[in-house]
């Protein structure tokens, strides 16, 4: 037989389980109030979504800003100058060689002149010149000849003492294009080390012209020194009159 349970202690029991049976009713609703103030968490949640969008355009935003300011700077050191110059130094070495062959002495650079000269004074022997004049025109030629070589010579110490200058430019425009800090400079760095190449060439012409002027000059006059031998050998085998003799007084003034 089954007893059963004092009445206290059932009336226990169910006070018990109200709570658990009652507590869906004390739920906090989905839109309760707090001070007059009405909280929806999903429009809460939306709101935070949004912001966190607007937030990570903004931050889009900065990103572009600040990689077209990069571009910017870049585009700006790609048309930077070069600071270094050596255009007046070139120059300055190519006028200071120029100098020197405006400076040729007796036959200068110049197609008439040369014409001319070589028409006077390096043509035939004329075979009518008296013999000073042969002697005079001898020694013009040898004039010609050795201030040929001496402006040879001074031509080519021009250019030694350009070579210190051109060391220097090129030490210069060398530290210039490796340091340069975008392509125009590095672009002029190497334009200008080409001009410094084309004034060291122009220095060479230069020296080769010097020297083949002295060269030209010496064989020249070898050359017209060879006519005026056998111009002077044709008059001394060209028979003459022969002896004339004539009244020779050992004591002036007696009869």
């Amino acid at each position: 037989m089954k007893m059963r349970k004092p009445l206290a202690t059932r009336i226990a029991a169910v006070m018990l389980a109200t709570p658990i049976a009652l507590s869906p009713m004390f739920a906090m609703p989905a839109h309760a109030q707090f001070g007059g103030i009405v909280y929806d968490p999903s429009n809460y949640a939306q709101n935070v979504l949004t912001a966190a969008r607007s937030l990570q355009q903004i931050t889009n935003q900065i990103t572009s800003l600040q990689n077209e300011a990069q571009m910017l700077i870049n585009e700006a050191k790609n048309l930077a100058s070069l600071p270094h110059s050596s255009l007046q130094q070139l120059q300055q070495s190519v006028q200071r060689t120029q100098q020197l062959l405006s400076q040729a002495q007796n036959i200068a650079y110049d197609v008439q002149n040369i014409d001319q000269m070589f028409q006077q004074k390096y043509g035939n022997a004329s075979m009518s010149a008296s013999t000073a004049q042969l002697v005079a025109d001898a020694r013009a030629r040898w004039r010609n000849t050795v201030g040929g070589l001496q402006d040879a010579m001074r031509v080519q110490a021009g250019v030694v003492g350009n070579i210190d200058t051109n060391r220097a430019q090129m030490s210069a425009l060398v530290g210039a294009s490796q340091s340069a800090s975008g392509a125009l400079q590095a672009t002029q760095a190497g334009n200008q080390l080409l001009a410094l190449q084309a004034q060291q060439i122009a220095d060479l012409t230069a020296v080769v012209a010097a020297n083949g002027r002295a060269q030209a000059l010496n064989d020249a006059e070898r050359a017209a020194a060879a006519e005026q031998g056998r111009e002077q050998r044709r008059r001394f085998l060209t028979p003459g009159q022969g002896y004339q003799p004539g009244n020779a007084r050992m004591f002036p003034g007696q009869d």
